[in-house]
C-alpha cells in the first residue's frame, strides 16, 4: 500500500500547524488500515518490551548437562534433562556406529541366554540414586541364533534412547555405569562392554559431567 506524504488541503485559510497535524493523524489512520503500527513515540504506540523480556527468559535457561563416548562399536550420549530440585531424568541413548547392528533388551539376564547377548544396563551411585526402573523407547523384538535353544529379546536396529529418573542425594561425586553389547545377525557381535563409568559431581543439587 502506499500511502501519500502529502496531504492537500480544501482550505487556504487552513494554518501550518493544523495541516501538519491533519497530515499526522491521516498518516496513523493509513498505517492502522494497512495492519502497520506506529512508530516508537507516536501517540497510541505501545511499549516494545516482550522481546527483552524473552531473550531474558531465553539467556536464564541453562543447557541440559551432555556428555558422550564411542566404546566397541557404539557410541553413547549421556543427557541430565528436567532437573527440579533435587530431581531429574538421564538419557542414555546407545547408537552402534554401523547400520545392520542391535542392542539387546534391558530385561536380557546379565548373562545373556545361554551366554549369548548383554543386557542394555545404566544405573547411578555415589551422590545420584536411581528412581524406578530403567526405559527404553524401543520395541522389543526375538531373534533365534544359531546354536541358541531360546529366542534372545533385542531391539530393532539402530539407535536407542533409554531414560531413568534420579534424584541427588545431596553434593558430592555420582557415577554412571553402563552396560550394553551391540550384534548383527550377519556380522556377529561386538566385545560387551559392562559397567564403563562416567563421572559426574553434583554441585548445589545439581549434576554436573567431568573429564575426570
Amino acid at each position: 500500500m502506499s500511502i501519500s506524504p502529502y496531504v492537500r488541503s480544501s482550505r487556504s485559510s487552513r494554518s501550518p500547524r493544523k495541516a501538519r497535524s491533519a497530515a499526522v493523524l491521516l498518516s496513523l489512520a493509513a498505517l492502522a488500515g494497512c495492519g502497520g503500527q506506529p512508530a516508537d513515540g507516536a501517540a497510541g504506540s505501545a511499549p516494545t518490551a516482550a522481546p527483552a523480556a524473552a531473550a531474558a527468559t531465553t539467556h536464564a535457561v541453562a543447557a541440559a548437562p551432555t556428555t558422550r563416548f564411542t566404546e566397541n562399536g557404539v557410541t553413547v550420549t549421556l543427557t541430565v534433562s528436567g532437573w527440579q530440585g533435587s530431581r531429574g531424568t538421564l538419557t542414555a541413548v546407545f547408537t552402534p556406529e554401523e547400520e545392520g547392528f542391535h542392542l539387546y533388551s534391558t530385561d536380557l539376564p546379565a548373562g545373556g541366554v545361554e551366554g549369548v547377548g548383554r543386557p542394555t544396563t545404566v544405573a547411578v551411585r555415589g551422590a545420584l540414586a536411581a528412581e524406578g526402573r530403567l526405559r527404553a523407547a524401543a520395541p522389543v523384538r526375538s531373534v533365534s541364533l544359531p546354536g541358541v535353544g531360546a529366542p534372545v529379546p533385542v531391539y530393532p536396529d539402530g539407535p536407542v534412547t533409554t531414560t531413568l529418573a534420579v534424584r541427588a542425594g545431596g553434593d558430592g561425586d555420582a557415577t554412571v555405569l553402563l552396560g550394553y553389547a551391540s550384534c548383527s545377525e550377519r556380522e556377529g557381535c561386538t566385545i560387551p562392554v559392562s559397567d564403563r563409568p562416567v563421572r559426574l559431581r553434583v554441585t548445589a543439587g545439581r549434576p554436573v559431567f567431568t573429564t575426570s
